[in-house]
């Protein structure tokens, strides 16, 4: 059981019988009232966002996830397939059920996929990964001082804000939560 007070982001619980995130919460203290929780609520399932209201304290089961390692082999049309790194079983997942992201995935990358009651639901990326840019805007001498920021395209077609001193072909360390550059690998 996890109560509205231990909710925390990318927590999962289960709501009106099927499994999902918290992709956001607020904690809001009525004034005469108890407090209450506000919450943005995806559902693992569907895919849809919902936004309900709780009571402070309220508890909710914790869905019964299974990860399983499985390593990304490649995207056809809309469906990605994945392979069991144990039974070398493939199973796919649509575009909807990776949500955002899709546009960190590269082909051979380990990932976990959460299954719930038998069924894969979504991936779950490390918290960092590391892509090379295929495309960006030449660095300049003297650009590096100025603390501003320009669009550089990944391998994987994802696009990110990075210094002026970023060229093409260098490997980057992306944080897969904010999709935002942390620093230059190599």
């Amino acid at each position: 059981m996890i109560s509205t007070n231990e909710f925390k982001k990318g927590g999962k619980i289960e709501y009106k019988g099927e499994p999902c995130e918290i992709v956001d919460y607020q904690h809001v203290k009525m004034g005469r009232g108890g407090a209450i929780v506000r919450t943005k609520l995806k559902s693992l399932k569907t895919g849809s966002v919902l936004e309900d209201t709780f009571r402070s304290g309220e508890k909710f089961e914790t869905p019964q996830l299974e990860e399983r390692e499985m390593q990304y082999l490649y995207a056809e049309g809309d469906m990605h397939f994945f392979m069991d790194t144990e039974s070398f079983e493939q199973i796919p997942l649509t575009s909807v059920q990776l949500g955002d992201i899709r546009k960190f995935l590269k082909e051979n990358m380990t990932v976990k996929v959460l299954n719930y009651k038998g069924v894969p639901l979504t991936v779950e990326l490390s918290t960092f990964v590391e892509l090379m840019v295929t495309k960006t805007d030449p660095g300049y001498k003297g650009d590096t001082a100025s603390g501003g920021s320009k669009p550089a395209t990944l391998e994987t077609g994802a696009v990110v804000k990075v210094p002026f001193h970023i060229n093409e072909g260098d490997i980057l360390k992306i944080d897969t939560r904010t999709s935002e550059y942390i620093e230059r690998v190599r």
